[in-house]
């Protein structure tokens, strides 16, 4: 997708055209083509892809090191950028805090030691190994040095605040600025507490002194600049059980070892200044200090359900200017106490004993990033507790006095006002704006700045009843009460990260309110991520979730009427939903898609201490299974958008444009004439934005070979008790647009890829990043109906190649191996999966593949094979097109209705089209307004330029 962006970023010309004098010393070393300035910002996961392909085109173009700097303010996420892209391309990465002198400023410019820096980095780009420096904080001083070999930096990057200073761009061939991220909340955070009084200037200024002045002008000077628009999220959450110690000194023989770590802090609590001393906590800003780094979070973000604490990963550094600009804001330090900590790691775990001087007690806290492993461990260990769920800080609050303000009050079951009756009475749709390759932004704000006020969203609503008639009885348990008792639509919808902690308040708040169980029901369309959103939720509150796809009739799916609601054995999962409701161990279906049957029953019973129980799929929140369900979330957005976007770029590209609802109309019928109509009714609606098919998130790391490995081989290197294996059969068809271009010949990028496998209709997405003899992939595949190819086929698109396989496929759960046997290829290839590329690598080794891999898809290995004399069009056999149209014309029968009758089907008011075709018409407007301000901007930047250089020369 985007190799074309790549191609055009790329440019002859020296390493840094904005440095009229460059180094001498490295002249010669930066003869090779460089990036030229993007006009306007990417994305975090469009930044991260852009970046690795450039480094790897840069790298084939150019003799010796690749040296990238990755500049931004502290927070933006310039380093877990820096570290993602070193996990694929095996990258070294300097950490310019490690050049600092002795100073307690954490981001003064003059404590970075340039001229060590510089040398380090001239070293390695003439050939020469060289060591860089290790810093301390604790101690405040360098303490040793690392030893860097120019044999294995092949690509170095340079990550730190100051990494695009005018001192190092003549060293860097790649630049990247990277804002946002958390250093973006904490300005909204400050601007939504005092108000519209300061201006966004004054703020910058008073927080963060520094940027504008040393930071944001470096910034500019970026060839790719990221937005990097991540909040504070429990996607990847920290789950903490904590119990008094017996003992100050601790009991457990774990923290008498060697790898034992002692750290001691100081934590201070800053109130907002309007707020009053009964605020609630959550609105607080946390500071903590550590040797001369400070850590800031935004308020005491957490959840509590039953014995777990339940924290985001939201902590950033900052200097100490940013503390004092708050205090100068009129923000008051409300408690500050000294915590010393003392931590072993047990495997993926982390022991601590933490004492808190201003309680006197010392306390035993167990943390990781799985609820299950954390529990399991605290057995294992024979830690009973008293578990505690107060914050240290609500524990001070409470010895001063102060009632706990972490809960919010119970809100009274209140009925609702006219307003929210209309709100529930006539639900709006939601829908996600597609993620175009290049979408023109507004440019009147600098791209540095962070978000206006509007976008802003620092406070969530709370939940409520939208009735309260109790004619059917007093008691909160009786079935009467929990039947009357619903709960209020909320009157937005929202992201992933906002929606993942509306809905587990949600959950809290039903079984405060309304007793257990809780049953809650998530849908959307295929690929809106409500799968990946059911196990974060059951994750956190520690449940079980139910695939609807567990309740397929076999006579149906014999049919392929995967996605009919009459595809659902209602009975049985009405069935099933009653006997949770009264109590009762229930079973459950086992459905196995290969065989198109169901395989077994699973006893299912909702224990008390739990409560609560998932039911996930397309048809959830269908008025005949939603009326049992206590809480409905609707989720849209993931590669269900993605696959819009792409088919409005490639007619964009082949000089049509369509609008989202025409596209949507065509290519999912079904989801908006069966589906979306019950979304829209949802307590919940959820925006899923995050874009899949780019991110390092869904990375799976794939190694491919047509070595012959024996099964016993195989074997032995998966583990034994996990092992399970399968067949498939499948067909991939390449679709494309006619009129793409695609340089003469079928490149895989160019095409949507189908898959049929067993009956069903999959879309394999990828936009893989090929870095040695590793394939890193998206897992980004996702059911889709025959009519959603049918519809592809209807707009346009045609088949231009198809392979046919059978895949052998074992697997332990961590590793996977399949065996393809390609329909024209004489042997097989073996593909070994997995998310961990140090196991996928080991695998590979075990098998003896080493100097075998080949990084080429199967369409170019098959294409590859094919004389050209043999070669139609398409790029297929000529005997092989008879074939591929039968498949086609079988897809167009099968798939229902032409695009007029698509139309025809769903009803659109005529205002529809009408706002449809104004919001068409001002995106234009808004496109060429922009692109002109840009042209202007360089023309009067080129005129000012050459006056100044004539005068100069007069």
């Amino acid at each position: 997708m985007d190799d074309e962006v790549v191609q055009r970023v790329f440019q002859e010309g020296g390493r840094d055209y904005f440095q009229q004098q460059p180094s001498t010393s490295t002249s010669t070393s930066s003869s090779s083509s460089i990036l030229q300035s993007l006009p306007l910002h990417v994305s975090f996961d469009h930044g991260y892809y852009l970046l690795v392909k450039s480094i790897q085109e840069l790298r084939e173009k150019k003799e010796g090191l690749v040296t990238v700097g990755i500049g931004g303010p502290s927070g933006s996420g310039k380093t877990s950028l820096a570290e993602k892209v070193a996990s694929v391309i095996g990258c070294t990465v300097i950490p310019m805090e490690n050049y600092r002198g002795g100073t307690d400023e954490g981001t003064d410019l003059d404590s970075i030691d340039f001229d060590a820096l510089i040398r380090n980095l001239e070293d390695l780009t003439e050939g020469k190994d060289t060591k860089i420096p290790v810093f301390d904080f604790h101690q405040k001083k360098r303490v040793g040095s690392k030893a860097i070999k120019s044999a294995m930096s092949g690509v170095v990057i340079v990550d730190g605040t100051y990494a695009l200073h005018a001192k190092l761009r003549s060293l860097l061939d790649i630049r990247v600025a990277v804002v946002g991220g958390v250093h973006f909340s904490l300005l909204s955070k400050v601007r939504y507490d005092i108000g519209d009084s300061c201006s966004l200037d004054y703020l910058i200024d008073s927080i963060f002194p520094l940027f504008r002045k040393h930071i944001e002008p470096d910034l500019h000077h970026a060839q790719i600049r990221i937005n990097n628009s991540f909040v504070s999220s429990f996607r990847e959450a920290i789950y903490k059980l904590k119990c008094r110690s017996e003992s100050p000194d601790g009991q457990s023989t774990f923290f008498l070892k060697d790898e034992a770590q002692t750290d001691n802090f100081i934590e201070m609590y800053l109130r907002p200044p309007s707020a009053n001393e009964e605020a609630r906590i959550n609105d607080w800003i946390k500071v903590r200090q550590s040797g001369i780094r400070y850590y800031l979070s935004l308020g005491d973000q957490r959840i509590v359900d039953k014995n777990f604490i339940i924290r985001p990963k939201a902590e950033f550094e900052v200097g100490r200017m940013t503390l004092g600009g708050l205090l100068a804001l009129g923000y008051n330090v409300v408690v500050s106490y000294k915590r010393a900590s003392t931590s072993v790691n047990i495997g993926s775990l982390s022991l601590s004993l933490e004492t808190i001087d201003t309680l006197g007690e010392t306390f035993l806290v167990l943390r990781g990033t799985d609820r299950k492993t954390v529990g399991a461990e605290a057995l294992r260990m024979g830690i009973t507790g008293q578990w505690l769920t107060k914050s240290y800080l609500e524990m001070i609050l409470e010895r001063k006095g102060v009632p706990r303000l972490n809960t919010p009050p119970l809100v009274s079951a209140t009925s609702v006002s006219h307003n929210q009756e209309k709100d529930i009475a006539a639900p709006k749709p939601i829908r996600t704006t597609p993620n175009l390759v290049y979408q023109l932004e507004d440019l009147a704000q600098p791209w540095t700045r962070s978000p206006t006020k509007s976008k802003m969203e620092p406070v969530l609503p709370t939940w409520h009843f939208a009735s309260s008639d109790r004619s059917h009885g007093g008691s909160v348990g009786s079935s009467a009460f929990r039947d009357t008792m619903k709960l209020a639509p909320m009157p937005d919808s929202y992201d992933l990260d906002r929606g993942l902690l509306l809905a587990v308040q949600g959950i809290q708040f039903l079984l405060e309110n309304k007793s257990v169980p809780v049953i809650v029901g998530i849908g959307g369309p295929s690929g809106s991520g409500k799968t990946s959103l059911a196990h974060k939720m059951a994750n956190i509150v520690g449940c079980e979730v139910v695939s609807l796809e567990s309740y397929f009739r076999p006579e149906q799916v014999k049919d392929f009427k995967y996605d009919d609601f009459n595809s659902l054995d209602l009975p049985l999962l009405s069935k099933n939903i009653g006997d949770i409701k009264h109590g009762r161990k229930t079973k459950i279906p086992v459905f196995n898609l290969e065989t198109g049957s169901r395989s077994c029953f699973k006893e299912l019973e909702i224990s008390e201490d739990c409560g609560v129980i998932i039911f996930e799929g397309v048809y959830a929140l269908h008025p005949e299974i939603r009326k049992s369900l206590d809480l409905w979330i609707a989720v849209v957005g993931g590669v269900h958008s993605h696959l819009i976007s792409r088919v409005q770029r490639d007619k964009s590209r082949v000089g049509c444009f369509m609008s989202q609802n025409e596209i949507m109309m065509t290519v999912f019928p079904i989801f908006q004439q069966h589906i979306e109509l019950h979304l829209v009714h949802a307590h919940l609606k959820i925006r899923n934005d995050f874009d899949p098919v780019l991110s390092p998130e869904s990375s799976l790391f794939v190694l491919k070979s047509n070595k012959q490995v024996a099964y016993q081989d195989i074997l032995n290197i998966l583990d034994s008790v996990k092992f399970c294996s399968s067949v498939q059969n499948f067909i991939d068809i390449y679709l494309r647009l006619p009129g793409t271009p695609a340089n003469g010949h079928i490149a895989e990028s160019d095409c949507v890829r189908v898959r049929i496998c067993e009956g069903r209709f999959a879309l394999l997405i990828r936009e893989p990043i090929r870095e040695g003899n590793f394939i890193i992939q998206p897992k980004v595949d996702f059911d889709i109906s025959i009519s959603t190819v049918s519809g592809l086929l209807n707009l346009g698109y045609q088949a231009v190649a198809y392979i046919e396989a059978s895949a052998l496929i074992y697997q332990d759960g961590k590793i996977l191996i399949e065996v393809d046997h390609l329909q024209d290829a004489p042997s097989p290839y073996l593909q070994i999966k997995g998310v961990n590329k140090e196991a996928v690598a080991a695998a590979g080794s075990a098998l003896k593949l080493d100097g075998s891999y080949t990084t080429k898809s199967y369409l170019q290995i098959i294409l590859e094979r094919l004389p050209l004399v043999e070669r139609s069009y398409s790029g297929i056999h000529t005997h092989q097109a008879a074939r591929l149209q039968e498949l086609v014309e079988s897809i167009q029968s099968q798939g229902g209705s032409t695009p007029s009758e698509s139309s025809q089907s769903r009803e659109v008011s005529p205002m529809d089209g009408i706002i449809e075709d104004m919001q068409c018409r001002i995106r234009r407007l808004e496109r060429w307004h922009t692109i002109n301000t840009v042209l202007w901007t360089f023309l009067m930047s080129a005129l000012i330029g050459y006056s100044l250089y004539q005068r100069k020369r007069q």
